[in-house]
């Protein structure tokens, strides 16, 4: 079996996402349809004290994003994370990384497309399947669309997606924040340590994507200086803007915020906006999940392409379009998978151990980091290296561990495991084929 030489394939990628196109593609899928939903489920569990847990947040994925920074300053090849961690630890650990990464990518981007269906569906006021089921295809089918005629154009879409759907957000900051009680801070006790890692281990899907959204490292230019710098800006605008709408939110509904409801925010603007203000809030929903789509569709078929491209899987998806440059064929193939995995509405059981598969793969990344800088790998330009020596990534794997202790039950090592032993079976087949 032939394997495609990896360079000379990413060669037929352009590299044509700078900094401000790339920190876009993360924020874009960082901040998704869960901020409007999380902070609901924080103070649920932590009650005032709730904040405390996006500081959990930002401070496990700010060490674990500076391993990624690093490493993606070493290894410039479309994949991302799991071109990281197949450079350090191999292509057995890598290639289980990369499929951890890819399903997440992939189930994620479906449950997302349902959510935007039935929000779309219930501002018409019309919840009909064969109009949910109409809209799935027809924004699958966009999606692929602007993704196969050219990365630059779904950068430049995601960047117009960012500017409408923050708007809202801000606004409900600002405005929000005229209308907060300070009493609805006042703590009533420390929560424990376990309670925070849990809560932490939950609202951390709102911080999740960086590592996907990496995967079109091969599109990059300069990406020693570029994934460093757009990684922290995107995660510290994240970061930002979640504490904010946490605090506002808490501070206008306090308790009430941890009544079930689908729309926390919307409900909580509406106490100072009316039905306006919460059907805004629902549409800046909607055109979150798009700009979530827009990002998705742009980095993970960018994980096909490089499994295709290392032999893993065929090698017609590792095939540039002629014209435009892009992965077209790993494009159709991960939104057609998308568009039935939404329509048949099977897939809502992996978002159990979506955050799981993540923290695994943090570690390893982690350690990639030290194998990588032992090795002095570094195929582009001068790598950016984190100081301290093996302190962050070491803190990387306690933090990391900690929270797949607080929140891991036996259901999700039961899928995480299923899907390793798929990844060693394809692994198997693949070794197999090279000795034929």
């Amino acid at each position: 079996m032939k394997i495609l030489d990896r360079e000379f394939t990413d060669t037929q990628l352009l590299r044509v996402l700078g900094v401000r196109q790339l920190a876009t593609t993360i924020f874009n899928y960082t901040v998704g349809s869960g901020i409007f939903a999380l902070p609901a489920i924080a103070v649920a569990r932590l009650g005032s004290a709730a904040p405390l847990s996006y500081l959990v947040c930002m401070l496990s994925m700010a060490l674990t994003l500076l391993c990624i920074a690093e490493a993606g300053s070493r290894v410039a090849v479309t994949g991302g994370v799991y071109a990281y961690i197949e450079a350090a630890l191999g292509p057995l650990i890598g290639f289980t990384a990369g499929v951890l990464l890819f399903l997440v990518g992939l189930f994620g981007g479906a449950a997302v497309v349902v959510l935007f269906a039935k929000s779309v569906a219930t501002l018409i006021g019309n919840q009909s399947g064969a109009l949910i089921d109409g809209l799935v295809v027809a924004v699958v089918a966009l999606f692929t669309i602007v993704n196969v005629r050219g990365a630059r154009q779904s950068a430049r879409a995601m960047e117009l997606i960012t500017v409408v759907k923050v708007l809202p957000l801000l606004a409900f900051i600002a405005v929000g924040a005229l209308f907060v009680h300070p009493a609805n801070w006042q703590w009533t006790g420390l929560p424990s340590m376990n309670s925070l890692f849990g809560t932490a281990g939950v609202v951390i899907f709102a911080f999740t994507g960086i590592e996907s959204a990496l995967a079109p490292s091969g599109e990059v230019r300069s990406p020693s200086r570029t994934v460093p710098t757009a990684s922290f800006l995107a995660l510290g605008a994240a970061t930002a803007l979640y504490l904010a709408i946490q605090w506002v939110a808490l501070g206008i509904q306090g308790p009430l915020l941890a009544t079930p409801s689908v729309t926390p925010l919307a409900d909580a603007t509406a106490t100072f906006a009316g039905s306006a203000g919460r059907t805004l809030m629902i549409v800046a929903a909607t055109l979150s999940m798009l700009g979530y789509m827009s990002a998705n569709v742009l980095s993970t078929p960018r994980a096909l392409f490089a499994f295709a491209r290392d032999g893993f899987l065929p090698q017609s998806l590792a095939i540039a379009h002629p014209r435009f440059h892009t992965p077209h064929v790993a494009v159709i193939v991960h939104c057609a998978a998308i568009a039935v995995l939404a329509l048949s509405g099977t897939f809502e059981h992996l978002a159990i151990f979506s955050n799981l598969s993540a923290f695994v793969v943090y570690i390893l990344c982690a350690i990639a980091v030290l194998r990588l800088r032992a090795r002095d790998i570094r195929l582009e330009g001068r790598p950016w290296i984190i100081p301290g020596g093996a302190l962050v990534p070491l803190a990387a794997c306690i933090t990391n561990a900690w929270l797949i202790y607080a929140t891991a039950a036996a259901n999700d090592w039961l899928g995480l495991g299923i899907v390793v032993a798929a990844a060693l079976l394809l692994f198997a087949v693949r070794a197999l084929r090279l000795r034929a």
